[in-house]
């Protein structure tokens, strides 16, 4: 399912399904949202701490379900991620969100989410930018938020992402696939394996990217997915940003590098490593479930269809 387009002036619902934001930096990025030209709904969440979450269980989940069942809200936004999503998913309503298909953008923790999301719901979403981080808007992010917005208010399809000038990326297998994409923070995927929300790759473009993780433990989750066969079942492997995954003591460990290419080419599904999204600047907004077109040899991704119906 598609949600409706976005237009200005229209009620943006901004949440905090997993880790609290600090006052000051909550009220400076929901200022710069407003002068984006939309009205914005605060859920509780976003103003409650319960330990490293912002809120108990049942707030951040009524929060989501809300949001959707609340008929002036056209789009929900994440303020941020951090640690708790996962919790929600046995809380939420998925018939009812069925019935009223919204906007819904976020990364990282988030990841949890938009894999209920499409797997319960059928829902397209968006693997994207956060309020949070409107606090301060650099040159980058300006780039991520005009992508994400474009995706988020014109039926078109976005066609071949625009080249950020990146240097750090490179092929691991060439070739090219279509298909759908799915994916997210490999943490969180990883996570899903064995529950009722856990990816499905057959056919897709998997996205995966990460942050602050060892190469070690990179290796280890993406083993897991790779024994799960995600991996081999993937029409095409896209590699995000693995922002500060270096090793702590390189002379003892496998670069980054080597362990995508000792796990991911032998499986000979094309597959390309430094787009740009996730934990980086920019970050480009992936919609998960639309259909798309990878040249792991060129490095390009282009979206096949839009990702928004017509108002």
């Amino acid at each position: 399912m598609k949600p409706p387009a976005l237009k200005p002036g229209d009620l943006i619902g901004v949440i905090a399904p997993a880790s609290p934001v600090p006052e000051e930096r909550r009220e400076r990025a929901l200022q710069t949202l407003r002068r984006f030209g939309y009205r914005v709904k605060v859920g509780a969440s976003v103003q409650e701490q319960h330990g490293y979450f912002s809120g108990t269980d049942e707030v951040r989940a009524r929060d989501v379900n809300e949001m959707f069942a609340d008929p002036e809200v056209r789009a929900i936004m994440c303020i941020r991620g951090g640690y708790g999503s996962q919790r929600l998913l046995d809380r939420i309503d998925y018939a009812m969100i069925r019935k009223n298909p919204k906007i819904f953008v976020g990364y990282s923790d988030i990841t949890s989410l938009h894999l209920a999301l499409w797997k319960k719901a059928g829902l397209i979403t968006f693997h994207g930018p956060m309020v949070g981080e409107l606090e301060h808007v650099s040159e980058e992010e300006e780039m991520a938020w005009a992508v994400l917005f474009r995706q988020l208010s014109d039926p078109q399809p976005l066609g071949e992402y625009p080249d950020t000038g990146r240097t750090l990326c490179f092929t691991i297998t060439p070739g090219r696939a279509t298909g759908r994409l799915v994916g997210g923070n490999l943490c969180l995927l990883a996570a899903s394996m064995g529950t009722p929300y856990e990816l499905d790759t057959t056919g897709k473009i998997l996205f995966i990217e990460e942050v602050g993780e060892e190469p070690y433990r990179i290796d280890r989750m993406l083993t897991q997915l790779r024994l799960a066969g995600k991996l081999e079942q993937a029409a095409g492997i896209l590699f995000a940003d693995f922002h500060d995954c270096d090793a702590a003591n390189p002379e003892r460990s496998l670069t980054l590098r080597e362990v995508l290419e000792e796990i991911i080419r032998p499986l000979g599904v094309p597959a390309y490593f430094g787009f740009q999204a996730g934990h980086t600047e920019p970050n480009l907004a992936l919609p998960i479930g639309i259909q798309a077109d990878l040249d792991a040899g060129e490095g390009t991704l282009m979206l096949l269809e839009g990702c928004v119906q017509a108002n």
